[in-house]
């Protein structure tokens, strides 16, 4: 009869004959279940894997802003009413813009907070400087405002955006009747959106942390905000009208910017594939159900400029779906290659476009009106003088040598080299869609 001891030294046998000694080492585990050969050939065949983003730029969130700055010259060129609905920039701009702020949010917040206040302030403290100077010299100032002490206190507003720096709004005398008297009232139309990204900025730390634990609320409390505040009917008395002007703006738009924070973190793509199609545009249609529903004047056509709960719901559809369709270019496709240039000089020179392109039209309109004076384009081409064409042609080279004269504060802001054209230049024995 076999003792316990022999049993256990048989057993012990019995595995070491089974289990090799080399069978223990995990990267010899394989080497042992499959063929050499069979083994070279999965390795041969085999996908390689997706490369991992290293903080390139993405050529379509690129173009997406350029498109978004282009529709904006031209909705303040011709006022038509149906390029918001076309392709709402506003919206766009501020989804990128927290796609951009949730990617930087890896980093500590008040660096990255930081960052962004530096690249946003000093284009608008020379865009402030100059305007200021010429409401002064053009008969605005304290005594016009009426208020002395409190328009040399609203003066930090052009320091600090939290509400809408001073400007003359009457009083001007039109730079020796060059211009209308209300000239610095267009010239500060684009503050809004400094002021409303300003507020982003600031409120991004609580805003990602808020769409991590609670993503669908955090989604939708800005547009419960909007329908809030401008379903009901409230009195403004003048500091309330200033509060009530900035927590609007943010409100319209924050869906919009959290809903670029949501695409970086990669929530849009945890939903099933169909939810955004289907809901985006069911979206899109009660914002322009509720755009149509609107008391306007008959006469004209309903701008949903003019309507922020309409504008807000449409444009977070509009920016849904933009985000869901997201290819990631990390290369041109090959149609679009010859726009890599300009695509890249309007993202390099974003703020300075924007900040400029009212003041370049409203500047195109004394140049035209000296050609009024010409006899020929008098007697036969009255019709291209009045026509809002003429003054978008005139407009874009003026805004041209604006940007070229005041857009390198933009590269000193982000610590790089001033340059006065930043177009992209093609590199030797590379494609035009990889500079």
């Amino acid at each position: 009869m076999t003792s316990p001891a022999e049993r256990r030294g048989r057993h012990e046998d019995t595995i070491a004959l089974r289990v090799p000694a080399d069978f223990v080492r995990h990267d010899d585990t394989m080497a042992l279940r499959i063929p050499e050969q069979m083994r070279r050939q999965l390795e041969e065949h085999a996908e390689p894997e997706p490369p991992v983003r290293r903080g390139g730029r993405d050529r379509y969130l690129d173009l997406l802003r350029a498109l978004a700055l282009v529709r904006v010259v031209l909705y303040h060129n011709f006022g038509w009413f149906w390029l918001p609905l076309l392709f709402p920039s506003m919206g766009v701009m501020f989804a990128l813009a927290g796609s951009l702020m949730a990617r930087s949010l890896g980093r500590p917040a008040l660096g990255v907070i930081r960052g962004r206040l530096r690249r946003l302030l000093p284009p608008m403290w020379l865009f402030g400087a100059i305007v200021v100077t010429l409401q002064v010299v053009d008969g605005g100032g304290p005594d016009a405002d009426g208020h002395p002490g409190w328009w040399w206190g609203k003066l930090a507003f052009w320091l600090l955006p939290l509400s809408t720096p001073p400007y003359a709004e009457d009083g001007l005398h039109g730079l020796h009747l060059h211009l209308e008297s209300s000239w610095a009232t267009q010239l500060v139309v684009p503050l809004w959106y400094l002021r409303a990204y300003l507020w982003y900025v600031l409120l991004s730390p609580l805003m990602l942390r808020m769409l991590r634990r609670f993503p669908v609320l955090t989604l939708c409390a800005p547009l419960a905000l909007v329908i809030a505040m401008n379903g009901f009917a409230f009195e403004h008395d003048f500091v309330y009208q200033r509060v009530w002007e900035t927590v609007n703006d943010f409100a319209t738009f924050g869906s919009c910017w959290i809903l670029g924070m949501a695409h970086q973190e990669g929530l849009l793509k945890r939903l099933p594939q169909y939810v955004l199609p289907s809901l985006a545009p069911l979206v899109m249609v009660v914002g322009f159900w509720y755009l149509q529903t609107r008391p306007v004047d008959p006469s004209q056509p309903t701008d949903i400029e003019a309507w922020p709960i309409a504008q807000a719901v449409w444009s977070f559809g509009f920016v849904a779906m933009l985000l869901h369709l997201s290819p990631s270019w990390e290369r041109w496709p090959a149609p679009l290659e010859r726009w890599n240039g300009l695509v890249g000089l309007l993202n390099s020179r974003a703020v300075s476009v924007y900040l400029w392109h009212v003041t370049a039209l409203v500047l195109a309109v004394p140049l035209i009106d000296h050609l009024w004076d010409v006899d020929f384009f008098y007697a036969h081409m009255r019709w291209l003088l009045t026509s809002q064409w003429l003054t978008l042609l005139v407009g874009v080279p003026v805004l041209g040598l604006l940007v070229l004269v005041f857009g390198w504060v933009e590269d000193v802001a982000a610590k790089r080299s001033p340059r006065l054209f930043p177009y992209p230049r093609r590199q030797r024995g590379k494609r035009r869609g990889a500079v």
